[in-house]
This record gives C-alpha cells, sequence and structure tokens, in this order.
C-alpha cells in the first residue's frame, strides 16, 4: 500500500491523495505531469522526496513512513511489514505507577509465540522485539508501549500501529473483546475472563506457586495477542476498500496457532467466579473510570494502598459490575482501559 501512498509528503493531504490517483498518479513510479500545476510541491522536491522514499523503503524503515504518515494512515504500513511485524500485548500486577509491574507478555510475529514471564525470561523481550521494525497493539499508544519503556527503561523506536483507533473509525468499540464479538471472535474457556481476573491469577501464582493459574494467565494473553492479528487483517482489509487498490491489497484471514496453555476453570472457579457466569461484563473497581480498551486491565480498589486481596472472591464481592461487552472466532474478547491504564 506504501506503493500508492503519498499522504507522508509535506503538504499532501489525504484530499490532494485522492486526487493524484483520480488524475493517474497511483503509485511513485508515475510521474506527476500536470498535477504538478496544482501540487504544492516542485519537480525537483518531488523527484528529491520520491528518491528518499524508496531509500527508506529498502532499508526497511517503517519508522520513517510512520512518522510522517497522518495518524489514522498508519495501518497502511502492515502490507508492506507484514513479514516482519509483531502482535505485542502485556499484563501487569494491576498496582498503582510507583508500584505495578509487568507480569507477563507475549509476543508474536504471525509465524512465532513467544511468551514472557516475570521471574523467569521476562529481560529476554527488550533483545527480541528489537527484530520487529513494526508492532500491532490494542490502546498500546497510550498502555503498553509506555509501560514496557518505563518499566524496561528503553525505548521503542519501532512504527507502532494501535488499532483501537482505526477499529473505532470502523464503528468497532468497547475494547479489545468487545471489537473481537462485535466480529464474532470466540475464545473458548476465557470468555469473560478480564483484566483485573489477570491481576489475581498473577497473585495467585506468585503467593500460592499455584502453576495453574499462571497457565491460565498466559493462555488469556496469548489470546489477546492472537486476536491482534486477526483484527490487524480486518482493519486492513476494511481500510482498503475505501481506497482504488482493494483487489491489489486484500488478505486472508490469518491462521491462528493454537495456544500452548490452557485456561484452569478449576482455577478460575475459585478464584475469579463470576468470569465464569457474568457473560459480557467485566467487574469493575468502584470510582474507576474506564475506556475502550483491553478490558480493565490493571487497577484496584487495593491499589490505593499498594495491597491486593487476601481471598480474592471476597474481595470482587464488593466490586460493582459495568458492561463492557466479551468475547471474540479464531481463539481469541471485550477489554476496556481505565484512567490509570487497566485493561481487560
Amino acid at each position: 500500500m506504501l506503493m500508492n501512498t503519498f499522504c507522508h509528503l509535506p503538504g499532501i493531504g489525504e484530499k490532494t491523495e485522492r486526487k493524484l490517483w483520480a488524475a493517474g498518479v497511483t503509485s511513485r513510479d508515475s510521474s506527476p505531469h500536470e498535477a504538478l500545476l496544482w501540487l504544492p510541491l516542485s519537480s525537483e522536491e518531488w523527484s528529491r522526496y520520491m528518491r528518499e522514499w524508496v531509500h527508506q523503503y529498502e532499508q526497511r524503515n517503517a519508522a520513517y513512513f510512520a512518522e510522517n504518515l497522518p495518524t489514522n494512515q498508519r495501518w497502511r504500513l502492515y502490507w508492506d511489514f507484514r513479514d516482519e511485524c509483531a502482535f505485542v500485548d502485556i499484563e501487569t500486577t494491576g498496582l498503582p505507577p510507583w508500584g505495578d509491574e509487568i507480569t507477563t507478555i507475549v509476543l508474536y510475529d504471525g509465524r512465532t509465540l513467544r511468551h514472557y514471564v516475570n521471574g523467569d525470561n521476562l529481560d529476554q523481550f527488550p533483545k527480541d522485539v528489537e527484530a520487529y521494525p513494526l508492532l500491532v497493539t490494542y490502546n498500546g499508544k497510550t498502555f503498553d508501549i509506555p509501560f514496557i519503556e518505563r518499566f524496561f527503561r528503553i525505548r521503542l523506536p519501532q512504527a507502532h500501529i494501535d488499532l483501537r483507533y482505526p477499529l473505532r473509525s470502523l464503528g468497532l468499540k468497547g475494547g479489545l473483546k468487545g471489537c473481537e464479538r462485535q466480529l464474532g471472535i470466540s475464545r473458548p474457556g476465557l470468555e469473560n475472563v478480564g483484566g483485573f481476573d489477570a491481576v489475581l491469577l498473577w497473585q495467585e501464582y506468585r503467593t500460592q506457586k499455584n502453576i495453574k493459574a499462571l497457565e491460565t494467565l498466559l493462555a488469556y494473553n496469548i489470546q489477546d495477542t492472537l486476536a491482534l492479528h486477526a483484527l490487524m487483517v480486518h482493519t486492513h482489509n476494511e481500510k482498503v476498500k475505501a481506497t482504488p487498490f482493494a483487489g491489489s491489497y486484500s488478505l486472508p484471514a490469518p491462521s491462528l496457532p493454537a495456544s500452548p496453555f490452557k485456561a484452569d476453570s478449576e482455577t478460575l472457579e475459585r478464584l475469579c467466579p463470576q468470569a465464569l457466569t457474568l457473560g459480557p461484563f467485566s467487574l469493575v473497581p468502584p470510582g474507576i473510570v474506564t475506556n475502550p480498551r483491553h478490558g480493565i486491565r490493571k487497577t484496584v480498589t487495593e491499589a490505593a494502598t499498594g495491597t491486593l486481596p487476601v481471598d480474592p472472591p471476597a474481595a470482587r464481592a464488593s466490586f460493582h459490575v459495568a458492561s463492557g461487552g466479551q468475547q471474540a472466532n479464531a481463539n481469541l474478547g471485550t477489554d476496556t482501559a481505565s484512567s490509570t491504564g487497566t485493561r481487560t
């Protein structure tokens, strides 16, 4: 799609780009001819920018195009960098910023599925993620990416597509799982598990050494990440329909791998019984403002004192139910981000 893109050039917006397409200037190899009469670029400037385009493309510098594309057009990066792209999703302890930590991360590049666990191999993530010039997240612009950078004290210079925004422009809202549900994506055994459940699962694993809790958490984290691939392809296909190039850039639905982990129903029933019975709802701590994201991820009432509930199910009883839709086709739920960065 970048071959046919001009809205990353100075003075050329989407409206002017469409005029170029209509005038027959449909790729970087096209000569602008008469279009130069109304373009805000001279012939020399046009040629210079095209040479720079070729150079950056040959260098596989996705960040160059991301920096120059309008934010709402960064979905265009996916076609050209889909074989060098990674889908990223994190889970955290759910405590305030000064005490919050990453618990697990999943990295998926369409071929290899990697997971990282705090206290085990989490420190390998920064090195592994360097290999990818393009990252895809849901609400990662405000949550995952800055959280990763702060936690590891690194900078992620890669191009980044945050699916929350293009999906919203397509009418898909309600957090990650809400978008999945609207597209018929399912996640068997994890349909109603949300961000606060992820916090409880981690706490159970760390305090009780319950490996089933960790496996359930990883199953949840993996499903969130696999969902990103399906949603990215859907976003690309829907967006490209609005261009003259739909026939050239349509992608098939991805074939997603099976998760190596399964949710343990006994652990969920004991720690998060509501997750097995609530249907399309998420439990949100009182007073927390939720925004579309991954669910309610991260903030809990106990965060104010830096503690987590000793008896998760009992503590859960004091929470109120907030609608948030859940469910998701290809083994993939609804989430919402809290004002402090939580998600489901």
